[in-house]
């Protein structure tokens, strides 16, 4: 028998002070049997990084020719393509010639930053990709916000992400690498 995905709920209100873009969506999180609970919740930091009512979550680890989000326009061409992880590096070279804009979220120091110094050279060609890294210590913090439920509040500004939930507050600051 198949282990099924874990159902997630999640009500954010979102402040984004960069963008002006100020919202509340109720959002559905499915997380694959394989998933860690640390990359369903930068799927969500994702998600509330680039909010946006056409921006939704793909099939993710099910499919593996769509990026973990995206965002199409009218006519079904893709703007925003968003991966996590560590892909290879034609993956992404594909994504910017099938999107306006790629946005990578790397994770896991030791592997991310050996990945960067390899790939690093090939990316920097592509001017529509934006790398961004989350440290262990910060995804680990956003992962002990998991719940099957979730009320949260973030607030963008200046680079850096504020999110609470409950009586836990968060102060996230992404490197960017592109």
């Amino acid at each position: 028998m198949a282990l099924k995905a874990t159902i997630h709920k999640a009500t954010v209100n979102i402040a984004d002070m960069d963008r002006n873009y100020y919202s509340e969506a109720n959002l559905v999180l499915a997380q694959h049997p394989s998933e860690t609970p640390q990359r369903m919740m930068l799927r969500l930091l994702a998600w509330l990084c680039h909010a946006h009512e056409r921006l939704e979550f793909t099939r993710g680890l099910s499919a593996e020719e769509e990026p973990a989000l995206w965002w199409r326009n009218d006519h079904g061409a893709v703007e925003w393509w968003i991966e996590l992880g560590l892909p290879d590096e034609k993956r992404l070279r594909k994504a910017c010639h099938q999107a306006r804009h790629v946005v990578l979220y790397a994770y896991n120091a030791r592997a991310a930053r050996v990945w960067w110094q390899q790939n690093q050279p090939l990316l920097s060609a592509q001017a529509n990709l934006s790398v961004r890294f989350i440290d262990d210590e910060q995804l680990n913090a956003l992962a002990s916000l998991v719940q099957r439920s979730m009320v949260l509040q973030a607030t963008l500004q200046d680079g850096l992400i504020w999110l609470s939930h409950a009586d836990q507050q968060l102060e996230i600051a992404l490197e960017v690498w592109q």
